[in-house]
């Protein structure tokens, strides 16, 4: 199984998180943050990634903290749980929609961390959640995960539906590029023998 367990702990949040790769995209997840919640939740099932994850952020001050460390607590357990690479698809790309909104996300496990973020919303705020932290979680997580990621909104009105389609997209570009490939079975799909 690829799996792994992470623990962040700072003076602004501290993390439990538990990562399943080959999961059925189970999830226990408790950030402090409804709307996370409800979109990790998604990813999760999506990405058909078991998730348990627990937070206590300092959510007095806003969801800042707690979003970009998270992503960064996610995009490490990622990285340990493919270890090497070996046998991966390493390329995935979805296009999801959910009503007025379309989003394509594609994405490499490179080794090589880079987001391109082409994500508007119409609203700052989906309840008292800032739309901009959306931008800040995917940024923690490609950091830590080494991962080359493109988001980008073909069309959106709803500033919820964006967000979710933004991480629906990722979930299904991430279960695809994760998954086995009988291919590259025993190899690192790399030219440079490593990623």
């Amino acid at each position: 199984m690829r799996e792994a367990n992470t623990e962040r702990n700072t003076k602004e949040t501290r993390i439990r998180l538990s990562l399943s790769l080959d999961g059925s995209g189970k999830a226990n997840i408790d950030t402090g943050c409804g709307f996370l919640d409800h979109m990790l939740d998604l990813w999760s099932k999506h990405a058909r990634f078991d998730l348990d994850l627990q937070c206590e952020g300092d959510t007095r001050v806003d969801y800042h903290h707690t979003c970009e460390d998270i992503g960064i607590a996610l995009g490490q357990a990622l990285a340990t749980a493919l270890a090497d690479k070996t046998g991966i698809a390493r390329y995935g790309s979805a296009l999801v929609p959910m009503d007025e909104t379309l989003m394509l996300c594609a994405l490499d496990l490179s080794g090589r961390a880079c987001l391109v973020y082409d994500v508007t919303t119409p609203t700052e705020k989906v309840g008292d959640f800032d739309c901009e932290l959306a931008r800040e979680f995917m940024l923690g997580f490609v950091r830590n995960a080494a991962v080359t990621l493109h988001l980008r909104m073909l069309s959106g009105e709803n500033s919820h539906h964006i967000l979710e389609a933004a991480f629906k997209a990722l979930a299904r570009a991430l279960r695809a590029a994760v998954a086995q490939d009988g291919a590259w079975a025993g190899e690192i799909p790399s030219t440079k023998g490593a990623l």
